[in-house]
């Protein structure tokens, strides 16, 4: 009966470890900006924000700057942004702000890519 028992706490255990360090794993990896967190890549777009709720707004330089380099370093975090919850609270427009980069003139933008259910123009 206690060597039962012994066994029973050991597999118990031995689950809590496995599933704790695949936890501690999946806090560790990198996400759609890398190991950058959402949040910090929405912060340094702040500069759209105008741009990125009112299509008639023109986008600023610091913007065109901003939204160039991300493209160029990773435009999954882009998009990611873009539909975060963060950028709805924020009153971004989805469907406003995937036409920054063609608003900018960025020659290396992801034409014809999916972003969500919004394709970039």
């Amino acid at each position: 009966m206690a060597s039962k028992r012994t066994s029973i706490c050991f597999v118990i255990y031995l689950v809590f470890l496995l599933a704790s360090e695949s936890l501690v794993y999946q806090a560790n990896a990198a996400g759609e900006c890398g190991r950058t967190p959402i949040k910090s890549a929405a912060i340094s777009l702040s500069p759209c924000l105008g741009a990125a709720g009112n299509a008639r707004v023109k986008v600023p330089p610091t913007c065109c700057a901003k939204v160039g380099a991300l493209i160029k370093s990773d435009p999954r975090c882009l998009c990611a942004v873009l539909l975060s919850p963060l950028a709805k609270k924020a009153g971004i427009k989805p469907a406003v702000a995937i036409g920054i980069p063609k608003r900018c003139n960025i020659r290396n933008r992801p034409v014809g890519k999916k972003c969500g259910p919004y394709v970039v123009p």
